[in-house]
C-alpha cells in the first residue's frame, strides 16, 4: 500500500512540475521572451501537447524551418486537430512551399466544408501560384461568410482591375456595412471613383482615409490629381507637396506644381517649379524647356524665355512650337525693325509648311509696313 501511495504521489509531483514548467513558458512567450520559451517547453518530459507553442514561438522569431518542424510533429501527435493543420498550411504558404499547402487546404476543406477561411487561405495560395481559380475560392469564402473583409476585398479588387465599377462597388458597400472603417475597401472606394473619372466623389473617398490617419504618397498623388481635374488647384499643389515629401526629386511631381501654378496665373512659383524640375530630370525635355519659356514670357522676361526656347530647340530640332515661340519672342525683344523682317523672312523661307506661315507672313507684312512708314 505504501509502494502504490508513494508512486502516486511521484506522478502528481512530476505531472504538478510539468503544469508549472508549461505555465512558465507560456508566461514566457506571452510576454514576448519567445527563445526562452522555447527553452522551457523543451524541458518538458512529453513535448506532444507543446510541439505547437515550440512552433508558434519559432515563427515569432522568424525561424520558420523549425516552426515547421515542430507543426508536423504536432500533427503526428495529434491527427484530428484541424487547427494544427490550418496553421501549418498558412506557414507552408508563408515560406512558397505552395504545392503542399494547396493539397493541405484541400485536406481541410475535405474535412469541413462550411469553414470559410479555408478557402480563403486557398485563395491566397492558387493566387500566389497565378492560378485564375483563385477568385472563385474568395467567391466561395464569401458565400460562406458575407462579412468577410479580406475576401470581399480581393473580389472587390478583382472588379476594379476588370473595370466592373458597377460590381465592385457593390462589394465594397457591402463590406463597409460591416465594417465602415476598412482603410483597404475605402482606399478601393476611392480607386473605383477616380477611374470612373467621378473625381468629387474620389476626393471625398481618398479624404476619408486620411481622416483615419492614413497617409502615403499614394493617396495624396490621387488626390491631387483629383482636385486638379476639377480645377481645384489651390488643393491640387497642397497634396502634390504632400506626396513630394515622400520622393522629394521627384522631377515629374515638381513640373505638375509649376503647372498647377502656372494655371492659377502665379508665374513666380510656376518659373521656380518648372526650372527646378528642368535641373532634376535627365531626359529630352523639349516640350518642358518650351513651357518653362511660355511662363517666362508671361512674365516680360524675354531674354530668359529666349535661352529657354532655344533649349527647347537644342532637345529637338524639329519643334515648331519652339521655333515659332522663340520668332515671336525675338519680335518682342528687339527693337530695330530691320532684325524682326529678317528673322521672319528666315523663318518663311525655312518653314514653308509650318501651320505658322500665315501668321508670320502677316506679321511680315505689317513689319515692312512699319518701315515704310517710319521712313516717310
Amino acid at each position: 500500500m505504501k509502494l502504490i501511495l508513494g508512486f502516486l504521489c511521484c506522478v502528481f509531483a512530476i505531472h504538478l512540475n510539468a503544469q508549472n514548467i508549461k505555465e512558465e513558458a507560456d508566461h514566457l512567450y506571452v510576454n514576448g521572451n519567445y527563445s526562452k520559451a522555447i527553452e522551457t517547453y523543451k524541458t518538458l518530459p512529453n513535448l506532444d501537447a507543446v510541439y505547437d507553442d515550440i512552433a508558434k514561438a519559432n515563427m515569432a522569431i522568424g525561424n520558420y524551418g523549425e516552426a515547421i518542424v515542430n507543426y508536423e510533429k504536432a500533427i503526428t501527435a495529434n491527427p484530428k486537430d484541424l487547427l494544427f493543420q490550418y496553421e501549418y498550411a498558412k506557414l507552408l504558404s508563408r515560406t512558397k512551399k505552395y504545392d503542399k499547402a494547396n493539397q493541405l487546404f484541400l485536406n481541410l476543406i475535405a474535412s469541413d466544408s462550411l469553414n470559410p477561411n479555408y478557402y480563403y487561405e486557398l485563395g491566397i495560395v492558387l493566387e500566389k501560384q497565378k492560378d485564375t481559380t483563385a477568385l472563385q475560392e474568395f467567391i466561395n469564402t464569401y458565400t460562406l461568410d458575407d462579412t468577410h473583409q479580406k475576401a470581399i476585398f480581393k473580389i472587390a479588387k478583382h472588379h476594379l482591375i476588370k473595370r466592373n465599377f458597377v460590381e465592385a462597388h457593390g462589394y465594397i458597400d457591402r463590406g463597409l456595412e460591416s465594417y465602415e472603417n476598412n482603410v483597404e475597401l475605402i482606399s478601393l472606394k476611392a480607386q473605383t471613383y477616380y477611374h470612373q473619372e467621378y473625381y468629387t466623389h474620389a476626393v471625398s473617398w481618398f479624404n476619408k482615409l486620411l481622416d483615419l490617419g492614413e497617409k502615403s504618397e499614394f493617396i495624396h498623388e490621387k488626390l491631387s490629381l483629383s482636385y486638379a481635374q476639377n480645377s481645384d488647384y489651390e488643393d491640387a499643389i497642397y497634396h502634390r507637396k504632400q506626396a513630394l515629401k515622400y520622393s522629394p526629386n521627384d522631377a515629374n511631381a515638381i513640373f505638375v506644381i509649376g503647372n498647377y501654378y502656372q494655371l492659377l496665373e502665379n508665374f513666380e512659383e510656376a518659373e521656380k517649379h518648372i526650372s527646378l524640375a528642368l535641373m532634376l530630370k535627365d531626359l529630352p525635355l523639349s516640350d518642358e524647356y518650351q513651357q518653362l519659356g511660355t511662363i517666362l514670357n508671361r512674365q516680360k522676361k524675354y531674354d530668359q524665355a529666349i535661352k529657354a526656347f532655344q533649349k527647347s530647340l537644342k532637345e529637338d530640332p524639329t519643334n515648331m512650337m519652339s521655333e515659332f515661340f522663340l520668332l515671336r519672342t525675338k519680335d518682342e525683344y528687339y527693337a530695330d525693325v530691320d532684325s524682326k523682317i529678317k528673322l521672319y523672312e528666315q523663318f518663311i523661307e525655312k518653314n514653308k509648311k509650318s501651320p505658322f506661315v500665315s501668321y508670320a507672313q502677316g506679321r511680315l507684312k505689317e513689319l515692312k509696313e512699319e518701315k515704310f512708314l517710319e521712313g516717310d
